[in-house]
């Protein structure tokens, strides 16, 4: 029987320098594999630095934006107050227009019979000053001519005969 408790110690010593050895394989095994999740982290951290720069900068550039479209959204507002004002500017003008036009079509009306008086007397005005021309120029191609009337006239026809 003591062999038996021999054997059994030497079982279980075997047994316990296996699980020792699959231990020590296992604790090589899990300190590599951390060893390779601490280079991974130091390299995501250093990714992480950079792109917590970047982003930084992004956000700056972002802000830099925002407040130049502000000033131009206000500068824009103001020109669109600006063409607001030509507009309402336009339509005064406009209104003014038709309400002088319309004054003018009403006085033309009430007035017709003596635009057309007024246009008839210019038209016999300028025939007066034509006849007066003509005659003017008549005379001019006279000068230097004796000038018979009709009495002068009838008398040389009688000679003649």
């Amino acid at each position: 029987m003591e062999i038996l408790l021999y054997i059994a110690a030497l079982v279980a010593a075997i047994g316990f320098l296996v699980l020792c050895v699959a231990l020590a394989m296992t604790l090589t095994s899990l300190k590599k594999t951390l060893n390779e999740v601490s280079k991974t982290m130091a390299g995501m951290e250093g990714q992480m630095q950079g792109i917590t720069r970047e982003t930084t900068d992004l956000l700056h550039k972002t802000n830099g934006l925002a407040a130049d479209i502000q000033s131009k959204s206000e500068k824009l507002n103001s020109v669109v107050d600006a063409v607001k004002n030509v507009g309402e500017s336009v339509n005064g003008l406009n209104t003014s227009v038709r309400r002088i036009t319309s004054s003018i079509s009403t006085e033309v009306e009430q007035n017709e019979e003596k635009i057309a008086q007024v246009v008839q007397w210019g038209n016999v005005a300028l025939g007066i000053r034509d006849k007066w021309k003509e005659r003017k120029a008549i005379e001019e191609a006279r000068a230097g001519y004796p000038i018979y009337n009709s009495e002068t006239v009838d008398s040389l026809k009688k000679t003649k005969k």
